[in-house]
């Protein structure tokens, strides 16, 4: 006779907020606090008044304060998975990529094939790997997101208020985020822009695909030639909005799509590109200009192309 293992049982919580915790939502508070709680439980516990800030009852959209008490009820959850684990030499690697960091955010140059964040089978994400080689750091979340595929600057907020900061420049178009991405065919100067609407669709397999559709969202992409091969070029792609795959999907659309493209390229050019040492998705986010929060210090930050895409472009040369 065999008996399952009995979740571990919580006692009652108190949590005094600080200043890296203020600004949330309560409810979304609870979901990083009691991890493998699910959210029903989260916001039964809301509604019945289990959870008190401050010895009174408040709903899920309440936003904590520094020095507000927090009352966390006594509750069995799920045996909490152990963190990550990080080899040392993507930890290495990880720590010579960052490209600037302050007490507010980082930067760091993410390499080709490493997600931003876990999740769907993976276990271990850019984020994630850096909170294991970061224990001692209270707050680190990202800012914003980058395929898989594609290498390049990724901001990572240390305070909450900075993350707020920033996600409100992304809002206002106050950062420029530049891209370099090599494409098929040469591209004509005269072409500074695509501009077409992008609609997300899942294939029967669960992949996401996006397409241009009338129905979709207004999308803009800004571009310019640096430089033109025999059979391909090197531009800059600024995405003035921000969807899902906009930059490849654009590419695609404006009949140059991006070298090393599983999704959205030429298979005939990715294969005779993969002889020139180009064996992945040739996209790379180049260069951020972004507001530092708390100085508002205007920065330009730049991150350099992985040693394979370099010697590509110099053989092609």
């Amino acid at each position: 006779m065999t008996t399952e293992a009995k979740q571990p049982s919580t006692g009652v919580q108190w949590v005094d907020i600080d200043e890296h915790q203020a600004g949330q939502r309560i409810d979304n508070f609870l979901m990083t606090r009691l991890k493998g709680a699910p959210k029903t439980l989260i916001y039964r516990i809301l509604r019945k008044g289990e959870v008190r800030v401050n010895k009174g009852r408040v709903k899920a959209p309440y936003r904590l304060q520094t020095g507000d008490k927090v009352r966390i009820p006594p509750l069995r959850l799920p045996e909490e998975k152990a963190p990550p684990k990080v080899s040392e030499g993507l930890s290495s690697r990880l720590e010579d990529a960052i490209l600037f960091e302050n007490d507010q955010m980082l930067v760091v140059n993410k390499p080709s094939g490493l997600a931003v964040h876990g999740g769907s089978g993976i276990n271990l994400g850019l984020i994630e790997a850096l909170r294991v080689m970061r224990p001692q750091a209270k707050f680190l979340e990202l800012v914003h997101r980058l395929d898989r595929d594609t290498s390049g600057a990724v901001m990572v907020a240390k305070k909450r208020s900075a993350l707020k900061a920033l996600h409100e420049d992304l809002r206002q178009n106050r950062i420029d985020k530049i891209y370099h991405a090599l494409v098929v065919g040469r591209w004509s100067k005269r072409r500074v822009k695509v501009e077409a609407p992008l609609k997300k669709n899942e294939l029967k397999s669960g992949e996401r695909i996006v397409r241009v559709d009338a129905d979709g969202k207004a999308s803009l992409t800004q571009f310019r030639v640096l430089q033109q091969f025999e059979h391909c070029s090197l531009v800059e792609a600024k995405p003035i909005t921000g969807r899902t795959h906009q930059i490849r999907v654009h590419t695609q659309y404006a009949g140059h799509p991006i070298i090393g493209d599983p999704k959205y390229g030429d298979e005939q050019a990715n294969r005779e590109m993969r002889d020139q040492g180009v064996k992945r998705l040739f996209l790379h986010a180049a260069e951020l200009r972004v507001r530092l929060p708390g100085s508002g210090e205007r920065m330009i930050i730049k991150a350099p192309l992985e040693r394979p895409l370099q010697q590509a472009l110099n053989r092609l040369r």
